[in-house]
């Protein structure tokens, strides 16, 4: 008897402070500050304005280009756009102009490639899908059939 009173206060006791907590919200709960959307995407330096300089010195940045020589041989998962794919007997002709078309006019990466029985060009090699998608925006018009894929990347220069 004793067992079911000892179990019976814990319950009305646990139920008491739930109900507490929902009222008041939760004492460890951190309060959300709102996210200004016009900083998303944006490099932390292009905030900050103009007339501030950063001083980093030579160990930083030799640090930093040892760190990417010794990682270039390494590849991460990451997004690729698809612009063309195709296996017909033109496929070999066109994908290699759209290749070369393709680096005259963008800043990135361009891939050739051939996969037994397709031709394949593929841009860039984004981390993540926001980078990707702005590329494909600006490549959809010219390339209707273009898609993201997931695929493995080189590492980032």
């Amino acid at each position: 008897m004793k067992r079911i009173l000892l179990i019976l206060s814990f319950l009305v006791l646990g139920a008491t402070a739930l109900q507490a907590q929902e009222e008041t919200g939760s004492a460890f709960q951190e309060p959300v500050a709102p996210v200004d959307s016009t900083l998303l995407g944006r490099s932390a330096l292009s905030v900050i304005g103009s007339g501030i300089e950063i001083t980093q010195s030579d160990a930083v940045r030799q640090s930093l280009e040892k760190h990417i020589r010794s990682n270039a041989a390494k590849s991460i998962s990451g997004y690729r756009i698809r612009v063309f794919s195709d296996n017909g007997p033109q496929a070999r002709g066109r994908s290699a102009s759209i290749t070369e078309a393709l680096r005259e006019q963008l800043d990135v990466a361009v891939y050739y490639t051939f996969e037994s029985p397709n031709y394949r060009v593929t841009v860039g090699d984004f981390r993540n899908k926001e980078e990707a998608l702005k590329i494909y925006q600006a490549l959809k018009d010219s390339y209707p059939t273009a898609y993201i894929i997931k695929e493995t990347i080189n590492y980032p220069k």
